[in-house]
């Protein structure tokens, strides 16, 4: 996403660093208003905090890939980082946040981004789900796992997105059925063809608090 800004005030500065997350929310709430939305999130220059009580995915992969990402405020300077991008052909997804920590040095001040959903009986739902995850800690269990298969090689999870970069040579793993409990990960983007989002919720603050974990 770029956003062209023009005249110099703060509002208009503050602007340019949260639009990106704010536009995000926004197709979102669109969204949700449909019933289901392809949605790709992501914050320029910047890593988001996921978490949830339960993810369980069918047809699951992870394979090392490399994001470009570009600075916060000017959208140009741009940096290369490694990713795990997890990938599933279906997800639920039981009590999901997802928040995002902006601060800005002009009025020398922290905002928050917080979406919450999936958290009464419906969980949220994903269809060829990518995450490209920078970190990740959960309790997990893998039904048929298969360890070492060349990229190119595995036959589960969705395909390799179109321009997405993979490390030459890299291996992944792949299982039938992925069962995560008790997730918290850091993570560059995270897409889906399809997203569906029970109970949705945004808050804009600067309470510390609002932070996933």
């Amino acid at each position: 996403m770029e956003s062209q800004v023009r005249g110099g005030t703060r509002w208009k500065r503050f602007a340019v660093v949260m639009v990106p997350s704010v536009a995000a929310a926004a197709a979102v709430g669109v969204g949700l208003a449909q019933g289901a939305l392809a949605a790709s999130f992501s914050v320029s220059g910047q890593q988001f905090k996921v978490s949830a009580a339960e993810l369980h995915g069918t047809g699951f992969a992870q394979y090392g890939g490399i994001d470009t990402v570009y600075k916060q405020v000017d959208g140009k300077e741009k940096t290369q980082v490694p990713v795990a991008i997890s990938s599933f052909d279906d997800a639920t997804i039981s009590k999901m946040c997802q928040s995002v920590k902006t601060t800005i040095p002009l009025i020398n001040k922290t905002f928050y981004l917080r979406l919450d959903a999936g958290g009464g009986k419906t969980p949220v739902a994903a269809h060829n789900l990518y995450i490209d995850v920078a970190d990740l800690q959960a309790n997990a269990e893998f039904t048929n796992i298969d360890i070492g298969v060349a990229v190119k090689d595995k036959t589960r999870g969705p395909d390799v997105k179109a321009g997405e970069n993979v490390l030459p040579g890299g291996f992944a793993q792949q299982a039938e059925k992925a069962d995560l409990y008790d997730v918290k990960q850091t993570a560059w983007a995270t897409t889906a063809g399809t997203f569906k989002l029970s109970g949705l919720s945004m808050k804009l603050g600067t309470d510390a608090d609002m932070e996933c974990y």
